[in-house]
């Protein structure tokens, strides 16, 4: 299990490098936006390059920062049940939820993808609008991202094994509040001083 526990946390560190890198591009497609509606409102020129490079740099913002979001415990869940069970319960179902949906998925769609990727980049493929860019680069993003999310996904599993084993700790971040009960605090407080 340490083997295990110490390839977790190297994936970690990798999707936590990647996800660190990659949300900056957050503000170069903001900015990228920007200058493109500036300068098509001022000058009336526009081109499709801009346009697909904002797309580029949101699929990359999407794709890479899968595993690092998995990392922080930041996808979406809807804990109605499993929140009202106990923490080695939620672990298992984490588990089975991983190994029977997460991993197959990524891995299927990282498998499927991976030839797209070849035929645009062996092709040299280049989008059909005037001033277009080359597909290859957004092409590669949907295997790699989907691959850095399978490894995460696979972290998080001989994480949670390993707690519900005893032989490591609660990897999901136990609050006794939340965000709701800090709401309601916060407009208590508000109605308090206004009194």
């Amino acid at each position: 299990m340490n083997l295990l526990l110490r390839i977790s946390a190297l994936i970690d560190a990798v999707n936590e490098r990647v996800g660190r890198s990659v949300y900056w591009l957050v503000l170069v497609a903001v900015l990228v936006s920007a200058c493109n509606a500036i300068i098509r409102k001022l000058f009336n020129v526009s081109s499709n390059a801009w346009l697909e490079l904002q797309w580029y740099l949101f699929s990359a913002i999407f794709l890479l920062c899968a595993g690092y979001t998995l990392l922080r415990n930041g996808h979406v869940r809807i804990d109605v049940l499993a929140g009202r069970l106990s923490p080695k319960a939620q672990a298992w179902i984490d588990i089975l939820g991983t190994l029977f949906f997460l991993l197959p998925m990524t891995l299927i769609l990282t498998w499927l993808s991976w030839p797209y990727f070849l035929h645009a980049y062996r092709d040299n493929e280049i989008s059909g609008s005037a001033g277009g860019l080359i597909f290859w680069p957004a092409r590669l993003l949907m295997p790699v991202g989907f691959g850095l999310l399978a490894l995460q996904g696979f972290s998080e599993m001989i994480k949670r094994i390993a707690f519900v084993t005893g032989k490591g700790p609660d990897p999901i971040p136990r609050h006794d509040h939340n965000a709701e009960a800090d709401l309601v605090e916060e407009i208590r407080k508000m109605a308090e001083s206004k009194q």
